[in-house]
């Protein structure tokens, strides 16, 4: 029971005005294989969403092995943290210390008390070295990976042993462990761990990718399905490839990406690789790792398209490494049919294209453009995000004029800053009717026109005559 007062005492209110909060547009996800076996414990990194902000703690989180082909996440740890330097990524592993392992045996020879073997991926775990017939102690050998991913064995038991082991085989990953889903024990795996990364990281999933499975019809269309739906509330973007392996003419690209659905506003599909120094990296990778660094560039919001930035690349290829090299006009062409590319047009090699996959079946601007669909994304993700704290309160005057002061604010900001040409947020009557508002059902209606790209700029030219009179001033 409050005291009897006497004098001049003060309060605080709740703040009639919610600051946004942010949500990161272009928050990369992987999902893919990667080289477990060099960590202490591999069996913690499999089918567990791992973020990292710098090149060393992705590196201590999955490991790391240039052989992209076999380690796919490394292609993305690469792309982000070395060709773009951009943070953070989100790695999800689904190469499993149980399911893709393999027996093998090799003999070893020991020479300065030092021997290697030549086998890849072997768990340190796994290791039996025998000499002869019988099992050297584990006292009496060390054992230490070298950068390369090979294991050294360290002991003067012998000139030459046998080591008995397990090793990782990333061949035997199929698309299904990339597709994953939920155990009977109500554990993630795979493309369904997308679900933990906000529970984990406080952090929305921006852009989804999986180099060399996402060229898999039945991953593709599992991504396309959960960039939709994340949590149950959130939307993100989806990057796929189509298999150069299989389209290897830049004509039979739109008939494969049309026959396997790959057309959603929220997915972009891409044809060919990229190549640097010999080093091929899927050109889904190296536009989410551009992405992020042409967001980074505009305060973090999603408005500038990321077509005509460079990529860090030197020649486009397919898989067996023949180059392709677009005109304009075959560029322009894959870009009339949603699918975005790269050209060596003007300032070297770019990335080429504007339009989301659904394009030219859809030509809703907010649909068609990836910068508008994309600011889209943000601004619904934003909204859930800034007024999750609202649900549940009394649904009075107070709380519509809070959530429309608040939003007009934020949108007017933006405006001011050519984010977006403009925006703003109303609660309408003939939205709201009173059979919704009985059940606790309220609309906001957000208005938002972030600004088309500038795909095409005109010069008109016209000689005029008028102009001979300045030989006679």
């Amino acid at each position: 029971m409050a005291g009897y007062k006497h004098g001049v005492y003060s309060y605080e209110l709740p703040t009639s005005i919610i600051p946004p909060v942010v949500s990161t547009a272009g928050l990369t996800v992987v999902f893919g294989t990667a080289p477990i076996h060099l960590l202490d414990e591999p069996e913690k990194a499999v089918n567990r969403a791992e973020l990292a902000y710098t090149y060393s703690e992705a590196v201590q989180k999955m490991g790391y092995n240039a052989d992209f082909n076999k380690y796919t996440i490394c292609e993305a740890i690469s792309s982000h943290f070395a060709l773009f330097a951009v943070s953070p990524l989100v790695m999800i592993n689904v190469l499993d210390t149980n399911k893709h392992a393999v027996s093998g045996s090799e003999t070893v020879g020991i020479a300065k008390g030092e021997g290697v073997l030549q086998a890849d991926g072997v768990l340190k775990s796994k290791v039996i070295v025998k000499n002869g017939t019988n099992t050297v102690d584990k006292t009496d050998y060390e054992l230490e990976f070298d950068d390369e991913g090979k294991l050294h064995i360290y002991t003067s038991v012998a000139n030459e042993v046998t080591v008995e082991f397990e090793r990782l085989d990333a061949s035997l990953v199929t698309a299904a462990d990339i597709v994953g889903g939920v155990s009977l024990d109500g554990s993630y795996k795979g493309i369904e761990l997308i679900n933990t990364v906000f529970p984990r990281f406080r952090e929305i999933p921006g852009i989804l990718i999986s180099p060399k499975f996402s060229t898999n019809p039945l991953v593709a269309a599992v991504l396309k399905a959960k960039a939709k739906n994340i949590n149950g509330l959130f939307q993100a973007k989806t990057f796929v490839d189509i298999p150069t392996s299989e389209v290897r003419d830049y004509t039979a690209v739109p008939e494969y990406k049309n026959m396997n659905n790959l057309d959603d506003p929220n997915m972009e599909v891409f044809w060919p690789k990229c190549s640097i120094g010999g080093i091929q990296y899927h050109k889904s990778t190296q536009a989410a790792s551009l992405f992020n660094l042409v967001d980074a560039q505009n305060e973090g919001y999603p408005y500038h398209e990321a077509s005509n930035n460079n990529l860090q690349m030197d020649a486009a290829v397919l898989e067996d490494g023949t180059e392709i090299l677009l005109g304009l006009e075959q560029a322009n062409y894959l870009n009339g049919q949603g699918i975005v590319t790269s050209l060596n047009f003007i300032g070297g090699w770019k990335l080429w294209g504007h339009r989301t996959s659904c394009y030219p079946g859809n030509t809703d601007p907010k649909d068609a453009f990836i910068s508008v669909r994309r600011v889209f994304i943000y601004e619904q993700n934003q909204f859930i995000l800034s007024y999750w704290q609202k649900t549940d309160k009394p649904g009075n005057k107070k709380l519509i004029d809070n959530i429309v002061d608040s939003k007009n604010i934020d949108l007017n900001g933006k405006a001011a800053r050519q984010f977006i040409l403009g925006g703003r947020v109303e609660f309408l009557q003939e939205e709201n009717p009173l059979t919704d508002l009985i059940d606790g059902i309220y609309k906001f209606h957000l208005f938002i026109t972030p600004a088309t790209p500038a795909r095409e700029i005109r010069g008109l030219f016209e000689f005029d005559p008028s102009y001979f009179g300045t030989l006679f001033a």
